[in-house]
C-alpha cells in the first residue's frame, strides 16, 4: 500500500527522463512495464496496459513507426526492445482480432451527458477520439465518406502490412465502446455540411486525413499510364480495377512511395503472369499464405525477370525519408531503388507513356535548409517503363469548407488549430490528424484523437482534465537478470520471399518463448536508484566506494565537492527548487557549493541499466531502488496527452 508524503516532490524533467519510450509515444503507452509484464509471462495485465491509452493497440502492434523503440535506451548498447512485435505478440492474444478478446472498457465507461459529438472522418483520429469520448460519456456520430471505416488504415496501408480483418476487428471494438453511431457512404459538403453539424451538435472534430496525391509540374503527366500513389493505393486496397504495365517506375521516396512500388510489383505479377491475370487470392489462400501453385508461378516470372518495378527518388539513399526498415523490405521483395535521380519529363508515343526522363540530384536542400532541388546539367537518362506512379506527397482535401464557417486554413493548405487544444478559429470545431498537421505517424494520428477527446471535453463542460498522480514504490530486493547485456535482439519473423505473393502478411507474430527473451533485454527505466538514504533509520553514506566499484557500466563516481565546478545558473536553479534537492544536498545550502568540504556521488544517467547492484552493495542501506509509475485522476482511467507533456505541478511523490 502506497502512502503520501507531502514533503517529498520530485522534478518533472527528471520524471520524464525515467519514461524515455512512453514519453517518445505520442500516445504515452507505458511500454516499458508491459514489454516487463511479457518477460514474467503476465500476458493478459500486459495487453491492458499496451490498450488502455492506445485504442488502436492491435494496429499499432503491426505497422506502427515504433517511436518508442527510437528512444529505447537499450538501443545505445547494442539495439531496441522490438517493442512493435511485442505489441503484436499481446493483441494476438487478446485483442480484438484474437480467440481471447479481452474488454478493457469493462466499467471504465461514464455516464451519458448531456451533449452531442459529431466527427467527420473514421480514420485513426476519428476512431480515437470517438473512443475517448465515449468513455467519458458523450454519445458520438461519425460521418465517413468512404464505405469502409479506417481512413487510411483501410484504404492505403496494404494488406500485406495490415490485414482487413484486424481493422474491421479494431473498428468494432471500439465502436461498441458506448454511444457512437457510424454513418458510412456520408460525405461532407455532399451529404452534409459543417453549418449544419454546427446547428446539430454541440461540438465538431474534422478528422478528414490528407486523401489527394501532389502533383508533379513536368511535361507528360497526362500521359496514358501516369497515377497518383494516393489513387493507386485507394483502387488495390478497395478491390478495383487498376490496370499497370509490365515496367513500373513508381516516383518517391517516402513511406507512402514504399508501400506503393511494393503494392504495384504485386499488381504486376498478379496481371502479367500467364493465366492468373483475373485471378484474386482467395481469403483461404490468403491466410494461408499462398497455394504451391501461385508460389511456383511467382517465382518463375520473378526469376524470367518479365516483371519490374523500379522506385526513383530525389534524395541520396542515406537522406531517403522512408524508414530504413521499408527501404530495406522493399529491396528484399526485388524493388529497384534508384536514389539521387529528378523527374524532369515523362516520354510517350501516341499519348502513351514509352519512359520517365530524370537528372543527378546535386541536393535537395539548399544552405539555409529549404527544399530547392539542384540537378547537375547534362545528366539526363531515360527510364524505360510503361507506368509511372507518383507518390510524392499527400494533401486534404478542405473544399466541403465554407467560408461562413470560420475555419481558418493556412498557406499551406492545412487547418489552422491551437495546438493544446486542436480547437479550430470557429469555437466548437476542432481538427487533427493530416489534415492538420500534413501526413504523419499513425501512432501521432491516435494522440490527436485523444488531446482532441481531452479538448472538446474542456470546451463543453468547462473544465481542465486533471494532472495525473505520481507513484513511488520503493522496491525491495531488486534484481536484475546476471546475463542482462548477453540477451541480443530477436529476429522477427517473416514470411519467406519466394512466398510472398498477392496481399499475403509478410511480418508474423512472435512465439511465447521469442517473446519472453526480447522482453528480458528491457533495461526497466522506469526504476531509478535514489542516493537518499532510509529517513527512518537516518542511514548517511560512508564513503566506501563500494557502489562505485561494483558498478558494471561505470556510471558512478565519487568525487570530493573542490573537483565540481558549480556554474551560477546551477547555483540559482538549486536555491530555486530546494524543496526538491534539500535531500541530495543532504543539508547543505545551494550558496555553500564550491566552498564547503565534501563529497559529491555523481551518476551517468544516460549509463545505468537499472541492474541494482550499487544498492544490493551499499553496507548502510543509503541507495534504494524506486520504481515510478502514472495513474489517472480520471474515473475513466483516461490519462490526458497534454498533461504528460506540461511540467507536473509540483508533484507530490508517494511512498510505501
Amino acid at each position: 500500500m502506497l502512502t503520501r508524503d507531502e514533503n517529498r516532490r520530485v522534478d518533472p524533467a527528471w520524471l520524464n527522463s525515467n519514461f524515455p519510450c512512453m514519453m517518445a509515444c505520442p500516445a504515452h503507452t507505458n511500454a516499458g512495464r508491459y514489454v516487463a509484464l511479457i518477460a514474467e509471462g503476465r500476458y493478459e495485465e500486459a495487453y491492458r496496459l499496451a490498450r488502455e491509452p492506445n485504442p488502436l493497440a492491435s494496429i499499432c502492434g503491426r505497422v506502427c513507426a515504433h517511436p518508442c523503440e527510437t528512444a529505447c535506451r537499450r538501443g545505445a548498447i547494442d539495439e531496441p526492445i522490438a517493442i512493435r512485435a511485442l505489441k503484436r505478440f499481446l493483441t494476438e492474444r487478446h485483442g480484438p482480432e484474437s480467440k481471447r478478446p479481452v474488454d478493457v472498457n469493462e466499467g471504465r465507461a461514464q455516464k451519458a451527458l448531456p451533449y452531442k459529438v459529431a466527427i467527420v472522418g473514421a480514420g485513426p483520429v476519428g476512431l480515437s477520439a470517438a473512443h475517448d469520448l465515449a468513455l467519458m460519456g458523450y454519445p458520438v456520430t461519425i460521418f465517413e465518406a468512404a464505405p469502409v471505416a479506417g481512413g487510411m488504415l483501410y484504404l492505403g496501408v496494404p494488406e500485406y502490412r495490415l490485414p482487413r480483418d484486424v481493422v474491421e476487428a479494431q473498428v468494432r471494438e471500439i465502436l461498441a465502446t458506448g454511444d457512437i453511431n457510424l454513418k458510412l457512404n456520408t460525405a461532407a459538403g455532399r451529404d452534409f455540411t459543417i453549418a449544419e453539424l454546427r446547428r446539430d451538435y454541440d461540438a465538431v472534430l474534422l478528422a478528414v486525413g490528407a486523401h489527394k496525391s501532389r502533383d508533379l509540374t513536368i511535361p507528360g503527366v497526362d500521359l496514358d499510364g501516369v497515377h497518383k500513389g494516393i489513387d493507386f493505393l485507394l483502387n488495390v486496397n478497395l478491390g478495383y480495377q487498376f490496370r499497370v504495365g509490365k515496367k513500373v517506375i513508381v516516383i518517391g521516396g517516402g513511406n507512402v512511395a514504399m508501400d506503393v512500388a511494393r503494392s504495384a510489383a504485386r499488381e504486376v505479377l498478379r496481371q502479367h503472369t500467364p493465366g492468373v491475370e483475373h485471378q484474386e487470392p482467395s481469403r483461404e489462400n490468403v491466410e494461408a499464405i499462398a497455394t504451391k501453385e501461385m508460389m511456383d508461378i511467382s517465382l518463375s516470372a520473378l526469376r524470367m525477370g518479365a516483371q519490374e518495378v523500379h522506385l526513383v527518388c530525389l534524395e541520396k539513399r542515406e537522406e531517403m525519408p522512408a524508414a530504413l526498415e521499408e527501404i530495406t523490405d522493399a529491396e528484399e521483395e526485388g524493388i529497384l531503388v534508384h536514389p539521387g535521380l529528378g523527374p524532369k519529363r515523362l516520354v510517350g508515343e501516341n499519348g502513351k507513356l514509352t519512359g520517365l526522363e530524370v537528372l543527378k540530384t546535386k541536393w535537395v536542400f539548399d544552405e539555409t535548409g529549404r527544399f530547392n532541388p539542384a540537378f547537375y546539367e547534362n545528366s539526363e537518362t531515360v527510364l524505360d517503363c510503361d507506368t509511372v506512379i507518383m507518390a510524392i506527397g499527400q494533401a486534404p482535401r478542405l473544399d466541403f469548407l465554407a467560408t461562413e464557417d470560420g475555419v481558418e486554413i493556412s498557406r499551406r493548405g492545412l487547418i489552422a488549430v491551437n495546438t493544446e487544444t486542436l480547437m479550430t478559429s470557429a469555437p466548437g470545431i476542432f481538427a487533427g490528424g493530416d489534415c492538420v498537421f500534413g501526413p504523419r505517424l499513425i501512432i501521432d494520428s491516435v494522440a490527436d484523437g485523444k488531446r482532441a477527446a481531452v479538448g472538446i471535453d474542456e470546451y463543453l463542460r468547462g473544465r481542465k482534465q486533471p494532472e495525473p498522480e505520481v507513484g513511488v514504490e520503493v522496491l525491495q530486493r531488486y534484481s536484475m537478470p546476471t546475463y542482462l547485456l548477453e540477451l541480443i535482439r530477436q529476429p522477427i519473423p517473416t514470411v519467406p520471399l519466394e512466398r510472398r505473393t498477392g496481399m499475403t502478411e509478410v511480418e508474423l507474430v512472435l512465439d511465447e518463448e521469442t517473446a519472453q527473451i526480447e522482453a528480458q533485454r528491457c533495461l526497466h527505466c522506469w526504476v531509478n536508484t535514489v542516493f537518499e538514504g532510509n529517513l527512518e533509520d537516518g542511514s548517511m553514506c560512508i564513503l566506501c566506494g563500494g557502489c562505485v566499484d561494483v558498478c558494471p557500466e561505470n556510471c558512478l563516481e565519487l568525487v570530493s565537492l573542490d573537483r565540481v565546478e558549480f556554474q551560477p545558473e546551477l547555483v540559482k536553479q538549486l536555491a530555486e527548487s530546494e524543496a526538491l534537492l534539500n535531500v541530495e544536498l543532504d543539508e547543505v545550502k545551494a550558496d555553500e557549493l564550491g566552498v564547503v568540504a565534501g563529497s559529491v556521488m555523481l551518476k551517468d544517467e544516460t549509463r545505468c541499466i537499472r541492474c541494482g547492484l550499487c544498492a544490493a552493495r551499499c553496507p548502510v542501506g543509503m541507495i534504494t531502488m524506486e520504481s515510478y509509475s502514472l495513474t489517472s485522476a480520471e474515473p475513466t482511467g483516461l490519462i490526458a496527452i497534454g498533461a504528460l507533456n506540461a511540467p507536473f505541478q509540483a508533484a507530490v511523490e508517494s511512498r510505501k
